[in-house]
């Protein structure tokens, strides 16, 4: 059985380190929210690239040098390729592709979200996650066990997991 003492030192690593974390919580929320509405038009705004290519590219060669997600090539004549995000002058070699991206802040927090082992931004994600992790075991070593608060949080944490694997499980 753990001291009272113990508890209390829990209590104040848990405060410190939540209050170190609420910035980074609230990005990740916000970013999180973001990306439920990623399909969408939502927030995003259109922003446009001129590309230099060189002259007299086709269709194919066009799409595998510019190198955007979702890419296609909609119609080619003599003069153009015309994509649909933008289009390809033959003559001058000039791209203009137009697409729909969030503003450069919201654009940054959403890669925050999504990033993978190749980014720097990894290591952020794996020390967030334990120390969300820390949180979740911390809650329950707060309060002395024979507690009716530490009782009743457990049968809260209980529910709370019953819901979240019953939406995961039925919610797609």
């Amino acid at each position: 059985m753990a001291s009272p003492k113990f508890h209390m030192a829990v209590r104040k690593y848990h405060r410190w380190l939540g209050f170190f974390l609420a910035g980074i919580m609230a990005i990740y929320a916000v970013s999180g929210v973001l990306l439920i509405f990623r399909p969408t038009d939502f927030l995003k705004f259109d922003q446009t690239e001129v590309r230099q290519l060189s002259q007299d590219l086709n269709g194919k060669q066009v799409a595998s040098k510019i190198k955007v997600k979702g890419l296609k090539v909609v119609e080619e004549n003599d003069n153009q390729v015309v994509l649909n995000m933008g289009t390809y002058d033959k003559a001058d070699g000039v791209a203009t592709i137009t697409r729909k991206d969030y503003p450069l802040v919201l654009a940054k927090m959403v890669k925050l979200h999504k990033a993978t082992n190749n980014s720097p931004l990894f290591w952020l994600n794996i020390s967030f996650g334990v120390a969300l992790l820390f949180f979740v075991i911390s809650a329950f070593l707060m309060f002395m066990p024979k507690l009716p608060m530490y009782k009743n949080g457990l049968k809260i944490a209980g529910l709370g997991a019953v819901v979240a694997v019953l939406v995961v499980m039925f919610g797609s």
